[in-house]
């Protein structure tokens, strides 16, 4: 079983390991200073510690991108993190902090896409956090999807990347063939292949192998079922068995 990283936080060296705004966010709400600085005197960032605090305050600064935060957000929030009773007021100051920081949303996602471009599924996973956030008041806002758009291009995903991960959340009429990265013109044992290596490929037991939080084997959960939720519309459509 993977250690939620809130037990780590009261450590006093998370903060300087982690560094840059992020640090600084997490040293704010444990009540004293960081040094922003790069590298670490305590070794490397805690991948789990790193990725979760840059949910939380890409989430924040998502949460008032319509010029408002909504407390349904806050709880689809808790729904992929996973916070112990006794540590609910932490991730509260955390949230609350973010919102009202001064770094911009783009500090944030600088450092998280530099922490992890070698590892573009590790971002994905971000971005189908934050649109989970996002569609939690049952509606993208024109300002939220932007907001998204933007933190992908910082992640450095192309335009059709961008589409595709946003085809997981947003309805539109291509959607199953689009979630699949696949085209129409596949024939149905093309597709069956395919498909299969996706699920595998995004099989939340990968995120467990690679150390990751369970926040990320979440968010890889509710992708295998977006992922299948289109193979069985295509399935059906072309009558595949």
């Amino acid at each position: 079983m993977i250690q939620s990283i809130w037990g780590k936080l009261g450590g006093a060296g998370i903060g300087l390991a982690l560094g840059g705004p992020i640090g600084a966010l997490l040293g704010g709400v444990a009540g004293h200073v960081l040094i922003d600085r790069e590298g670490a005197l305590f070794g490397k960032p805690p991948r789990d510690v790193l990725f979760t605090m840059g949910l939380v305050a890409l989430a924040a600064k998502m949460a008032k991108a319509d010029g408002v935060v909504v407390d349904v957000e806050v709880r689809a929030f808790e729904q992929i993190v996973d916070v112990p009773e006794s540590e609910h007021d932490k991730v509260e100051r955390l949230f609350n902090l973010a919102i009202q920081t001064t770094d911009g949303f783009e500090a944030y996602a600088r450092q998280i896409g530099d922490a992890f471009k070698d590892e573009p599924a590790l971002l994905e996973d971000v971005l189908d956090g934050l649109f989970h956030i996002a569609k939690a008041d049952e509606a993208i806002h024109e300002a939220e999807y932007a907001y998204l758009k933007d933190v992908a291009t910082i992640f450095a995903f192309s335009d059709q990347d961008f589409a595709r991960i946003a085809a997981r959340h947003v309805l539109r009429a291509d959607d199953p063939y689009l979630i699949l990265q696949a085209d129409r013109s596949m024939s149905d044992e093309e597709l069956k292949r395919h498909y299969r290596r996706l699920v595998a490929e995004n099989h939340p037991d990968r995120e467990i192998a690679r150390g990751l939080p369970p926040e990320a084997v979440k968010i890889a959960t509710e992708r295998v079922a977006a992922i299948n939720a289109a193979w069985e519309s295509i399935a059906a459509e072309r009558n595949i068995r």
